[in-house]
């Protein structure tokens, strides 16, 4: 049965309660939604200040630059002194955050290697942590170039032409020949070292030496090794670098890589941050 009608222009009282729900106060200091206005002209900094009150993922985005914009002017001088620490004054003013950057072999592959080694070019970072395919894809890259492709592109039928895919890019196989023709040499010089002098390879040590041999400004890990900033990859093998150590094993074995020395590596660089 149809519910009591209402007096002529009347508003039903549960439409208006939905619809017209008055709103509490907002709290002081929220911050508005607004977007940068280019015709202020670009300024770059107040650019990407401005991320952060845009909304959706711009916020996140914004919320990252503040806090990266945090971590490279903090200094220790800014925190109270606590037992045992260093009271120098100059020593506090000069001491920063230890900064560690980690990324995936993608980030390599694609043009953004090109951010990361300016990053390590210029020491805006202290330690790197990668996978196997972040450490090769550099390397590669400064013996033949990869070229942009398609996703939709099916790895059998690149295959039979010698091609590889790494989602919509494309890196002939020959490159990773030319990729072997570079490390056999070093390997064989490792373990020359390894049998006379002693030396223990780590993965953080031989990539150090890797970006010693290649020589090319264009490598990360040229800048990595020029910086002396460490390199860790628990995952050395997992890639191109383990089927070149595999092979090599069968025309020279007994070189050895030590994983377990960089475990100790990487976490002393976070207890002494």
């Amino acid at each position: 049965m149809a519910s009591e009608s209402n007096e002529a222009g009347e508003v039903p009282a549960l439409a208006a309660e939905a619809v017209l729900q008055v709103s509490e106060e907002i709290p002081e200091g929220a911050e508005e939604v607004k977007g940068y206005d280019f015709n202020d002209g670009v300024n770059w900094d107040k650019l990407m200040d401005s991320y952060k009150y845009v909304g959706f993922q711009s916020t996140n985005f914004g919320l990252a630059i503040e806090q990266i914009n945090q971590m490279l002017d903090w200094r220790l001088s800014q925190e109270p002194i606590r037992e045992g620490e260093v009271e120098d004054p100059e020593i506090r003013a000069n001491t920063k955050c230890k900064v560690f950057f980690a990324y995936t072999s993608n980030l390599i592959s694609s043009g953004l290697r090109e951010v990361i080694r300016y990053l390590v070019q210029h020491k805006l970072v202290d330690v790197i942590v990668t996978s196997a395919g972040g450490i090769e894809e550099d390397f590669i890259k400064c013996l033949a170039p990869t070229y942009l492709g398609d996703f939709a592109l099916k790895g059998r039928d690149l295959r039979l032409i010698g091609m590889n895919r790494i989602g919509n890019l494309l890196v002939p196989n020959s490159n990773y020949c030319k990729f072997d023709d570079f490390m056999n040499p070093i390997l064989d010089a490792m373990l020359e070292e390894q049998k006379t002098q002693g030396v223990v390879w780590t993965p953080s040590k031989m990539i150090h030496r890797l970006g010693k041999e290649i020589d090319n400004p264009e490598s990360v890990y040229y800048w990595a090794y020029k910086n002396n900033i460490p390199v860790y990859c628990p995952s050395i093998t997992d890639g191109s670098i383990g089927d070149m150590i595999y092979f090599h094993s069968y025309k020279s074995p007994g070189l050895i890589i030590d994983i377990a020395g960089d475990i100790r590596g990487m976490n002393d660089e976070a207890l002494n941050a």
